[in-house]
């Protein structure tokens, strides 16, 4: 056997050393190269998960996003540098940008809501798994995590995303009756506060905007029953002060003056002829003299001018026409010696002594509005000007444009403090709605079809309760029907107990569907 001499072997032994000393240094440096990507796909809940081409994630099997953005042949991006989109979690864009469907600004992954950080874990979980699969009960839906509107009633795969269907775990449960039972910890989470129905006295101060109107049983118009002309103008300005019986105005008229001649001859005709020994005579001539008073009358000529006719035996030339009322002249159409017709308006007389105001009130108000309650009229101009008043009438009809009901509010006007077609505020004191049941406002859901309050019935279970409102304040709701005083209903977070109470209600509904389906087919 030969032997290697012992320089040579110290040699060879220094040179594997030395090569086997490279190969441990060295190869650090190659495995810490990245590898490169042609068509990159991230998992939007695992970014740091990423595949050549379209895949499923390994970690959560969701389908995998490509990469937009990013450049071929390149390392994948830092999760820091990887975008998604507000409106669409599987866009993803390396670098910030928007998303080129809806425009919006993308944000860090690391930002979204699905997203999920790693957690290094070496232990073998593989046992918990199977034992979780096998403590599945019977008849357990399934759901996705990333669209919970998914529910199939075995394992699989999101139709949607392609991520495996977890069983479902809801946070509530329902129940035959319609309740839902929170767990303690998820109500405390949501801040659920509850509040007792009680028995209130209720009312409530309307406000709206008014326009001051005539009373239109306080307007006068005056105008004569006979064609003639003006001889004498009394009240010759418009906005002058009358009272009632006050001379207007004297007009000629020729058949005026013909009526009293016709009256006067049969005056004396029939006082003539009252010694006659003929009744049929003495009645004719009687009839004469009533149906020349009666033409008189009807144009207006007092009793009084009529017996003075008769008395002075003098035919006036004039008529006088006196004032019908006290008011103030809002309107004069009459001038001294201008001719007339009869039938003619002359003078417009209201009396602003008590006037109207017209306000407005919204349909959903009018259930407080009663005949009879009293009204504050403040002006917006002089804040130290309110008079007090009374609805007198509310208006059968609403106006088409602004949807609301007009009421006629009476106010005394004594010191004509209150001008027509002034602009008010009005302030109705409504009647107070004694012991009724009454909810915080924020305790009701309005669905549209129905309204719904949530009661608690204890142990975290709550039950949805249709109810029927009535009148409605800054604070509350009368509750007509459907709840009693001393029930505890949800004031906050109902909203999320009304969606947990519509899943639960979709998942016994199916349940129920399977179920008759199993019968049907047996």
């Amino acid at each position: 056997m030969k032997i290697l001499d012992k320089n040579k072997i110290l040699s060879v032994i220094i040179l594997s050393s030395a090569f086997v000393l490279f190969l441990l240094t060295s190869a650090p440096i190659i495995c810490a190269v990245p590898p490169t990507f042609d068509d990159a796909y991230v998992c939007s809940m695992h970014p740091e998960i990423a595949n050549e081409g379209s895949g499923q994630c390994s970690d959560c099997k969701m389908a995998l996003s490509k990469l937009n953005g990013h450049k071929s042949g390149t390392p994948l991006p830092s999760v820091s540098n990887i975008y998604a989109s507000q409106d669409n979690m599987m866009y993803v864009h390396e670098g910030p940008g928007k998303d080129p469907n809806t425009g919006s600004t993308l944000i860090p992954i690391t930002e979204s809501p699905i997203y999920v950080p790693p957690k290094p874990d070496k232990h073998d979980h593989s046992s918990h798994q199977e034992q979780e699969e096998a403590e599945v009960p019977e008849g357990t839906l399934y759901t996705c995590g990333m669209h919970p509107d998914v529910i199939q009633e075995e394992p699989g795969t999101c139709p949607i995303c392609a991520m495996d269907l977890t069983p479902m775990k809801a946070k509530g449960s329902a129940s035959s009756d319609g309740s839902v039972q929170i767990d303690p910890v998820t109500l405390q989470n949501i801040g659920v506060t509850t509040s007792l129905v009680e028995s209130r006295d209720l009312s409530v101060e309307l406000r709206s905007n008014g326009i001051v109107t005539i009373a239109e049983d306080l307007e006068y118009r005056v105008n004569p029953k006979v064609s003639g002309w003006i001889e004498k103008l009394y009240v010759n300005v418009t906005g002058a002060e009358v009272n009632k019986g006050d001379a207007l105005l004297e007009i000629y008229s020729p058949q005026l003056v013909s009526a009293q001649e016709e009256y006067m001859v049969a005056a004396k005709n029939a006082k003539l002829l009252s010694g006659s020994s003929l009744q049929r005579v003495r009645t004719t001539s009687q009839n004469l003299i009533e149906s020349a008073r009666r033409r008189l009358e009807s144009w207006d000529v007092s009793d009084g001018q009529i017996d003075e006719l008769e008395r002075s035996g003098k035919v006036k030339r004039t008529l006088t026409i006196f004032s019908p009322a006290s008011g103030v002249v809002l309107h004069k159409n009459a001038v001294e010696g201008g001719a007339v017709k009869a039938g003619m308006d002359l003078f417009r007389i209201v009396d602003l002594n008590s006037i109207w105001v017209d306000a407005q009130v919204f349909e959903n108000e009018m259930p407080w509005v009663h005949e009879g309650d009293a009204v504050e009229i403040v002006s917006p101009y002089d804040p130290d000007l309110s008079m007090e008043g009374h609805i007198e009438y509310i208006y059968p009809f609403l106006d088409k444009k602004t949807r609301t009901a007009k009421v006629r509010v009476v106010v005394p006007n004594s010191r004509q403090e209150l001008k027509p077609d002034m602009h008010v505020d009005v302030r109705i004191n409504t009647r107070t709605s004694k012991d009724a049941v009454a909810i915080p406002k924020s305790a009701l859901i309005r669905s549209g079809k129905r309204d719904i309050v949530f009661v608690a019935i204890g142990e975290g279970r709550f039950m949805p309760n249709e109810v029927k409102i009535g009148l409605e304040t800054d604070d509350y709701f009368e509750i007509t029907f459907g709840l009693s005083a001393g029930t505890k209903v949800v004031t906050s977070a109902q909203f999320l107990l009304d969606s947990e109470s519509k899943l639960q209600e979709a998942i016994q509904r199916r349940l129920r569907q399977r179920s008759e389906m199993k019968k049907n087919s047996q």
